[in-house]
């Protein structure tokens, strides 16, 4: 029923490594068009050890043998040159940021945009405070959470001299760029893709958040913990909506809990009365069955055209009687407190969303900074920007050299080594996030209306839902 520059001491590295491991940041940036250098090359062995002390008595220590190539290098730039010879970086070093800046995933790709500014302006600072040669420069471009635009984005980034890249967010554009970014040796860190059909060991990939092999199992252990009997899943068709409804499929069936019925729209769709007419007839069908609705949870896995299935659900005196549970896609959604509606109807069904996220002081420190600048509370993923920036220029201070088959080598040394606003990131062999504990967020009336809140964690290690 229907309801109405030049760093090669060991002293800089040294200082860049401190800086990291508390948390400060690092970043990269300028993207000028690199046309026929000219280079006369010969190759040395280089070491640098560098032992860091660290609070309660302990150390960190990064040891890295490369090959450092000593050039003379003639190149032609749009617009300043950028040099790597025996002086080590000198110039602008670009670094380029694929973000969905319009679609269906806008307000994440803002926030984004955000995090990487800030880090970029906070590691330039603390290389004009180091004597360093270089400094980075930010190249910013539109995928429009389009796969094949992503791709396109990335060819024209190249084409510039770009060889490191922060992005794409959807792992359908990490997916599309895959083989070009490989081919072409260039090093690619997505804040957001956790399809687990791109955790592939020793490619140009690596993505800081844990795969969906993790965050599937929270929907189902949300679920048992309510004392639901049933659910019923309602996804996006493609790279990484298929693969997240699998993994919550299958966990729902090892923990004895029904998939009732399984919906599955095309992710270009932008009208969907058919489907929301299709869930409400599965669950108008378990409630005459037997089945009271407080059994009942719906999986909603979307980007923010959940808005969309939202607002249509809404139109349903039924399916304000079920729970939902949805995913990273659309945690922190602006787009899903803007409309009262949607968000009246999320904050009655208490419309639970998780997403991979750290509890430290480093971590709301950030959010509160991203916040300032753009009114809203950001989702974590903008901390894996942030944290991805500075890595990445840990490791250009390493190499000395801007090449992404040399900093591809080092990456994961210096992952290791890193404890930033988003914690310390540990990459499984697929270069992905090993594991992480999940932030569980849901929209909540407040006096001046709707607002995203923190209201739980799901723990990893325990396989438990915490209330706080």
């Amino acid at each position: 029923m229907k309801r109405r520059s030049g760093v090669s001491t060991a002293a800089a590295i040294a200082a860049v490594i401190v800086a990291i491991l508390v948390g400060i940041g690092i970043g990269i940036a300028a993207a000028p068009s690199i046309v026929a250098p000219a280079t006369v090359t010969s190759t040395v062995e280089k070491t640098k050890t560098v032992t860091t002390t660290l609070g309660a008595g302990a150390t960190a220590t990064v040891t890295t043998t490369v090959s450092v190539e000593k050039t003379a290098t003639v190149t032609s730039t749009v617009e300043k040159t950028v040099t790597v010879g025996a002086g080590g970086l000198k110039g602008e070093i670009p670094i380029g940021a694929l973000l969905p800046l319009t679609g269906v995933l806008a307000s994440f790709g803002q926030n984004n945009k955000v995090a990487a500014e800030i880090a970029v302006e906070e590691v330039n600072d603390f290389l004009e405070k180091i004597g360093a040669g270089w400094r980075l420069k930010l190249y910013i471009e539109d995928t429009e959470t389009k796969p094949s635009v992503a791709l396109e984005k990335l060819m024209a980034l190249h084409s510039k001299g770009v060889k490191v890249v922060i992005g794409p967010m959807a792992s359908a554009g990490v997916k599309a760029l895959k083989e070009y970014a490989d081919s072409n040796k260039i090093l690619v860190v997505s804040p957001s893709s956790t399809s687990p059909a791109l955790a592939i060991p020793d490619d140009y990939i690596f993505r800081f958040p844990p795969t969906d092999e993790l965050q599937g199992r929270i929907a189902p252990r949300f679920a048992k913990t309510i004392g639901a009997t049933h659910i019923i899943v309602v996804w996006r068709g493609d790279a990484w909506g298929d693969c997240l409804a699998d993994v919550v499929k299958k966990r729902a069936s090892e923990l004895g809990i029904k998939v009732a019925k399984e919906i599955r729209y095309a992710p270009e769709a932008t009208e969907f009365s058919a489907e929301v007419a299709t869930l409400a007839d599965a669950v108008n069908s378990l409630v005459s069955s037997g089945v009271s609705p407080d059994k009942i949870v719906v999986v909603l896995i979307g980007f923010e055209e959940a808005r969309g299935i939202l607002l249509d659900a809404a139109d349903y005196d039924v399916l304000w009687k079920v729970r939902w549970f949805g995913s990273d896609g659309t945690a922190l959604s602006t787009k899903l407190i803007q409309d009262p509606k949607v968000a009246e109807f999320s904050a009655a069904v208490r419309f639970v969303n998780p997403i991979a996220g750290s509890e430290t002081e480093s971590f709301w420190r950030f959010v509160e900074k991203v916040k300032e600048r753009v009114g809203r509370i950001p989702e974590s993923y903008s901390v894996n920007t942030y944290d991805a920036i500075w890595i990445i220029a840990h490791a250009l201070l390493i190499t000395d050299k801007y090449d992404g088959e040399a900093l591809k080598n080092v990456f994961m040394k210096v992952v290791d080594q890193y404890y930033g606003a988003n914690g310390h990131i540990v990459l499984n062999e697929a270069g992905d996030r090993a594991y992480a504990n999940y932030l569980l967020w849901e929209i909540v009336k407040t006096d001046g209306g709707y607002e995203w809140k923190c209201t739980g964690k799901y723990d990893f290690k325990a396989d438990a839902v915490e209330w706080s």
